[in-house]
């Protein structure tokens, strides 16, 4: 899955948009708090959170990179267990890195 740029038209036939939120050190690695990644869906196939982290990946520099594979996502607002999971349209995908504290 690729992601693909919205259009002034509105998303892509066939793309799934996905908002995802950065938190904390994923923020600031992003630079942004939050984007709206339009996700291909070639061949009527849903993408998966793993399409979204690659698509998120390919947007932002090395310092997501680093950040990422600690990080652990919630798919509108459920705890993703497996990368896997299919992404309806119109979703939040947040991504939460490690916190400290108790």
């Amino acid at each position: 899955m690729t992601a693909v740029s919205e259009q002034s038209t509105g998303p892509a036939e066939g793309a799934v948009s996905v908002q995802v939120r950065y938190f904390a050190g994923a923020r600031a690695a992003a630079g942004v708090p939050e984007e709206t990644l339009l996700l291909a869906r070639p061949a009527g196939a849903a993408p998966t959170v793993s399409d979204a982290i690659a698509a998120a990946l390919n947007q932002h520099d090395e310092k997501l990179a680093k950040v990422m594979p600690a990080c652990s996502f919630l798919l509108d607002g459920v705890a993703v267990r497996d990368r896997g999971t299919l992404i309806p349209a119109d979703a939040t995908l947040d991504v939460l890195p490690p916190f400290a504290g108790g």
